[in-house]
């Protein structure tokens, strides 16, 4: 791979800092780990009529996959109860470990307290002494911990609605929502996230529904289904001063709710929608009207975006050049540009390379920002994603005023 391909896609690497060699030695080596996201599933039931911890499903886990010649290295098992040492050398007998792999993964109140629990079980020590790696110093946990400390002890709560059509599946939105774990860490803020149904939303219901949220974000979807709700939601976010995320399809929705409602273009829609539409303000990407055969063709992978000097998203990112992923197939119309721009819209974030309007936001409004682009895939505990993090400070302020 080129050294950019190796940049846009890295996420997709195992570890793009070890050489060929590494990589090799890396994808050979193998220790199996029994429930910790491996194969089988390694629960230690508690029954309360009798008090006891059942090894049970565990071993009949281990048994079958040893059935299909596979051997568990490492036992990590889910438990309400501390597992006594009895249960763990009756389970390392059984299941044909040693007793120092098997790792008690004890109910956390989140998950990001997992790690310091699996530190404590010695699953670290265990697992490099499987591939026969040295055992360095103990991880240094101080940031993680600051970041556990602010999560558990927010000084204020705002309650954001997530406007969207796969609501009823919520890992749908898993990494916006854990976006908003990172984000509201930072802010040291408790943010409870208000799923909203798209397809339930109109110009009619949207108070109703709307009124009581310090914000909202209009979530990144395909389809025309729920797309009017999604519009009326944006309308009454930018008429009410309600700070306002559209992520991908949300910053579409933005721009046509913007097109038709400000710019008087009243069947402003996207190709996507509505393929006859006089006004395409949204329209598919120029490198995709030729392709039939859909599936590999969306523009996918990290991209270049320069930012307008002076504009929030300028003030969000304290940068003029930045790269974010990417998921979409559809784009900004810049033979609309001109006319939106004229009408107040700021077209604050343009892709260097095809002259794609990135980033969109209002001037007079507390915080209004839609981006192409996908924020949320690149927000980790960290260094949470600053979009996020600025619009959970909107919100505190919205609350607060």
């Amino acid at each position: 791979m080129s050294p950019e391909e190796i940049n846009r896609y890295q996420k997709q690497l195992a570890i793009p800092e070890w050489d060929a060699v590494k990589q090799m030695r890396l994808k050979n080596a193998h220790v199996l780990i029994v429930g910790a996201g491996g194969l089988g599933v390694a629960v230690i039931p508690y029954l309360a009529a009798s008090g006891e911890l059942k090894t049970k499903p565990t071993q009949h886990s281990v048994k079958t996959l040893m059935e299909s010649g596979i051997q568990a290295d490492i036992l990590v098992c889910r438990t309400e109860h501390e597992l006594s040492d009895e249960l763990r050398q009756k389970l390392a007998l059984f299941c044909n470990v040693k007793r120092e792999a098997v790792i008690q993964s004890i109910d956390a109140s989140t998950i990001y307290e997992v790690p310091n629990l699996m530190l404590e079980e010695g699953l670290d020590v265990v697992a490099l002494k499987k591939l026969n790696l040295p055992k360095k110093a103990a991880p240094d946990l101080k940031n993680w911990n600051t970041f556990l400390h602010r999560l558990k002890h927010p000084k204020q709560t705002v309650n954001v609605g997530l406007v969207g059509k796969y609501v009823e599946l919520q890992d749908s939105y898993k990494s916006i929502l854990e976006s908003f774990i990172h984000a509201g860490a930072a802010n040291q803020t408790k943010v409870n996230v208000i799923s909203i149904h798209s397809e339930y939303l109109d110009a009619k219901t949207a108070e109703e529904q709307l009124k009581d949220l310090d914000g909202i974000l209009v979530a990144p979807g395909f389809g025309g289904r729920g797309i009017e709700g999604k519009i009326d939601t944006v309308r009454y976010a930018r008429e009410n001063n309600i700070p306002f995320f559209g992520i991908c399809l949300g910053m579409q929705m933005a721009v046509i709710e913007y097109s038709r409602n400000v710019l008087g273009l009243k069947d402003a829609n996207s190709t996507e929608m509505n393929g006859k539409t006089k006004n395409p303000v949204i329209s598919i990407m120029e490198d995709q009207k030729t392709i039939t055969d859909k599936g590999g063709t969306m523009r996918l992978g990290a991209w270049r975006c320069d930012i307008k000097a002076g504009t929030l998203a300028h003030k969000i990112y304290n940068n003029t050049q930045i790269t974010e992923r990417h998921r979409h197939r559809y784009e900004f119309n810049n033979k609309f540009r001109e006319q939106l721009e004229k009408a107040g819209l700021i077209c604050s974030g343009i892709n260097p390379e095809t002259g794609l309007v990135e980033i969109i936001e209002l001037e007079n409004h507390p915080f209004f920002i839609g981006v192409q682009y996908h924020p949320e895939y690149k927000s980790t505990v960290a260094n949470p994603h600053p979009i996020f993090v600025s619009f959970v400070a909107a919100m505190v302020k919205h609350k607060n005023k």
